[in-house]
């Protein structure tokens, strides 16, 4: 029995304020939302970048600030590739566990080396006094969380079971979670194709979150 919910409970996401966003709106349109946490990484990332450029889809990838300093190139290759980055603070740090000061600083550091307005926080910890904190300072981000895990940072599930995770429960809308990462590698990289080939046969555009 797995820890985390592979689909996000609509209940769940109704704890949460507005700012927390967990899929988007999609009213009947034909759009899901591809996401990369963790990265960039100087093998899988690339490897990632060619796969959905093979659909012609765009992705979004949450980066560790610690690691765009180490791997600016790739992260270039990010923005080059017509894809959007967002902010996933500069040491993946679990807010449930992290003083809140540092934690914002922390997200401050990641903010010097990813431009964007878009946040995940590392594990989906985030306390709500850290979260309004957040907001407050920066009002016009986004804070993404997800509708779907693909699990492929589970080193007890099959890559077959990541990308079935995936596949029962996309639609229109999802924001779907991959790490581009070595941990995930494993499963990511047989996961993924099967993901981006189901929607393609959907004629489902991948794109960027808004």
């Amino acid at each position: 029995m797995s820890s985390y919910w592979v689909k996000t409970p609509e209940w769940f996401k109704c704890l949460f304020p507005d700012g927390m966003k967990w899929d988007v709106p999609h009213n009947g349109g034909d759009t899901v939302y591809l996401t990369f946490d963790d990265g960039p990484h100087p093998v899988v990332t690339p490897w990632v970048i060619e796969q959905l450029a093979a659909y012609n889809a765009k992705a979004t990838f949450f980066c560790v600030g610690n690691n765009v300093a180490r791997y600016p190139a790739v992260y270039d290759q990010l923005l080059d590739g017509g894809h959007r980055v967002g902010n996933h603070t500069y040491n993946h740090l679990n807010g449930w566990r992290t003083d809140s000061g540092h934690y914002l600083r922390n997200i401050s550091q990641a903010a010097r080396h990813i431009d964007s307005r878009l946040f995940r926080p590392p594990y989906g910890r985030i306390r709500m006094s850290q979260f309004r904190k957040l907001m407050k300072q920066h009002d016009d981000w986004a804070v993404y969380m997800w509708d779907i895990l693909s699990g492929d940072f589970d080193t007890t599930v099959t890559p077959e079971q990541c990308a079935g995770n995936v596949i029962a429960h996309i639609h229109p809308g999802s924001v779907v979670v991959f790490h581009d990462s070595e941990k995930a590698w494993e499963r990511m990289h047989i996961a993924l194709p099967q993901v981006l080939a189901y929607c393609a046969a959907r004629n489902w555009r991948m794109e960027v979150l808004p």
